[in-house]
Order: structure tokens, then sequence, then C-alpha cells
């Protein structure tokens, strides 16, 4: 089936995706499809998605040339898709303000998110003070303390944040909590999924409302350049911000799709979260997927310096993509994705995500690759899907940054 008709009527790519949830949940994931189903027939929703998206979250985002950071790329000329420019500050606003019009459209009062790295809790919140609705935001006791900022943003913006001390206290656990949150109180709440993962339709109402990233990043490639990019790069927790980048990319064959997922310390050590490199076909938060699983199907822990990407699962698309080898998927661990961070940082003032940083440093080594395989001048396109100020904190401790300063001669104490 040609990748426009996916996910078919069941939710399913492929043997992917599906609806594996409580009964309970049946008739709001009914509802939510019957909504969105019905908002893209009328013209004055997308009338009123394509102005916040303009004029609140300053939309069309920037095409950038990292002419002094693509130096270090075997040749290759890198431009980053600057969603890190945003309102919020990444990619995930995009998705947010068109479930903040759904659940509106429900008649919905309270929105509820779970969150990794904070950047879609801090999207969730920021559009329900902007729509009036409650919102409580549930994250890992851990990406709490390694996302301190981000908490202080989501409560500043009145959300109330939870959390989760359960099982390894990362966004896993706190998708967990969120699921039980809305089975007790689907009436007068929208679960507001951040990634293109979970039960039918998430997948494909995230993708959708992401594909923005690629609409406007195929014509300012083919504006200025006059072709399309030999390649296309993003990190993959969940896979929102890839599947955005990719959605337009898809049917253009001759552009190559490559994911980059969080290794960690490295897949052979057994602490990472490179769920379709080293995971198997399972079922997690209602979806079939890959997953990092032991023997007897129990998910494994996940790890990553980056919370946003320290989960283990991902989006029931990306499984099918890599099955059909439409798109790659690679590892970058934890030690590269911080040194690009450091790289593009001092030599292009752009200081990434971490989640981000994993794109960068996949495409470092895309671009030595293909200029080995004889791709003249290659050009890769990356998704740069959000910004690191939330991360300093991080890079101080991983980098020893001293932020003593003498006095006397301005250096470092």
């Amino acid at each position: 089936m040609p990748a426009v008709s996916l996910p078919d009527a069941t939710g399913h790519f492929d043997r992917f995706g599906g609806k594996f949830v409580p009964e309970a949940l049946y008739a709001a994931l009914q509802q939510l499809e019957e909504a969105f189903v019905a908002a893209n027939a009328d013209p004055a929703f997308k009338t009123e998605l394509d102005e916040l998206l303009a004029d609140y979250t300053g939309r069309p985002s920037p095409v950038t040339e990292a002419r002094r950071f693509s130096e270090h790329a075997g040749g290759a000329t890198i431009l980053l898709k600057r969603e890190d420019l945003n309102h919020t500050g990444s990619h995930k606003i995009n998705n947010v303000l068109g479930q903040a019009l759904l659940t509106r459209r429900m008649g919905k009062t309270r929105v509820i998110a779970e969150t990794g790295a904070g950047q879609h809790g801090v999207a969730t919140a920021t559009a329900a003070a902007l729509f009036g609705l409650e919102c409580r935001v549930y994250m890992g006791k851990v990406d709490t303390e390694r996302q301190a900022l981000n908490v202080a943003r989501m409560r500043l913006l009145g959300a109330e944040v939870i959390a989760v001390d359960s099982g390894t206290q990362t966004l896993k656990d706190a998708m967990n909590d969120a699921m039980r949150d809305w089975v007790a109180s689907v009436d007068n709440t929208h679960y507001l999924i951040g990634s293109v993962a979970g039960p039918h339709p998430f997948p494909m109402i995230v993708r959708e409302f992401q594909r923005v990233i690629s609409t406007e990043a195929r014509a300012q490639v083919l504006a200025r350049y006059g072709r399309l990019p030999d390649a296309v790069a993003a990190c993959v927790g969940g896979g929102s911000n890839a599947l955005g980048i990719f959605a337009d990319f898809i049917p253009d064959t001759e552009v190559g799709l490559y994911g980059f997922e969080a290794g960690g310390e490295g897949v052979d050590t057994g602490r990472h979260a490179a769920t379709i490199s080293a995971g198997e076909v399972g079922v997690l938060h209602g979806m079939r997927t890959f997953v990092l699983q032991n023997a007897d199907g129990q998910t494994s822990e996940s790890h990553s310096i980056s919370a946003g990407l320290d989960y283990p699962g991902v989006g029931p698309e990306h499984a099918w993509l890599a099955k059909t080898g439409r798109a790659s998927y690679e590892p970058i661990t934890d030690s590269e994705a911080m040194d690009a961070f450091r790289l593009l940082t001092e030599t292009e003032g752009i200081m990434p995500a971490i989640e981000s940083a994993h794109a960068v440093a996949g495409a470092l080594k895309l671009g030595r690759r293909l200029t080995e395989q004889g791709v003249e001048k290659p050009l890769i396109l990356v998704n740069l899907s959000g910004r690191g100020d939330k991360d300093v904190d991080t890079a101080i401790e991983w980098f020893h940054v001293d932020t003593h300063g003498d006095s006397s001669t301005g250096a470092a104490q």
C-alpha cells in the first residue's frame, strides 16, 4: 500500500500501529478521529490553525546553511531547518496548537500530556494558557530533575506538573500514568499526545500537524538550491520531528531519509534507547511497533543522556519505514551527540537541544559517508527540532564547564 494511503482504516501501517487500548478508551479515540476528519474538511479550522502557526508560533521557520559546521562534514553542505526558533523553542508547538483546537471542537475543558525533555509539556501548557484549558503534565521524576527549567516554565504557565516516581521514572512511566488519568477522566479530558506514538489515530494526527515542517522545507530548499536535498536527517525517540520533516519527502525516492536514535553508552552495553536498531516487535502504549523488551516480553529500561529520546518504543510509521527500507535508522552515542552539540555551538552560534544534537552528529557521519560513496557535494537537510537552553546544566556537567569567572582576567578559575 502506498505511503499516502497509510494508516489503513484500522490504523495500521502494514503490521505496525493499531489500537491496543482498554474498552473505555475506544469511544474517545473514535470521537477524536471523527473530530480530526471533520476539522480537515473545514476551511475555517485550517484558516485558524494557519493564523496561529504564522502569528503565534512564528512560521515559516527558516532554513540556515551551516557553513562553518559543514567544513567538518566531509564536503557536504548541512542545512538546518530551524524549529528551534518557534515559540516555546521546539517543533512541539505545531502539533499542540492543532490538538488544542480539536479539544475545543470536542467540547472538552481539560488536557493532559506526557513529556520527557519538557518541550512537549511546555508547548501543551502554553496552548492551555492560550485557550483557557485546565492542564496537567506527567513527567518522570528523573526527567523533572534533569529538565528543571522546563518544569518551572510549565508551572509558571499555570500547568500542574506530576513527577512520576514509578518504574524508571522517565518518559515511558509518564505515559503510563497519563493513560491511567485518561481512562478515569475521558469525559472532559483530551490526552494531548506529543509524538507519533500511541494508539490510532494519534500517530496519524501528530504526523499531519507536524507535516508543515517538510512542506516548508521542501519548498525552501528547491527555491534556494534548485534541487531537492540528497538526504534528510532527524533524531528519533517517539519520532514526531522526524516524521514532520520526512512526510513530504517520502514520495521523493531519490531523497534518502535518515533517523538517528539514542545509542546511549553504546548499543552493545545495553544502556541505550535505539529501539529500531536493537528492539523487537511488541506492543507498547496502545501500538504494535519495535520495543526494547526482554525474553518474557516485558519492556526493558532505556537510557539516553537526552530525556526526550529516552523511550523504549518508537512510532509505528517509523517501524514501517524501517521495515520497507524507505528510511534508515542508526544509533548515535551520548558522546557523539555531545561532541556535535559543542561543535555546532562553537562554529555557528546555534546551541541545539541534546535531542537535535543526535541528528547533527548523524549528519556529520552521513556527509563523510556520502562523499566517500562518490556523491558530489552532498546536500543534507537536518531538522533542528529544538534549542538547547534547557540542556545547559547537563552540558556544564558533561564538559566540566567552570562557571566561576576571574574578575581580573575574565578567564575561568
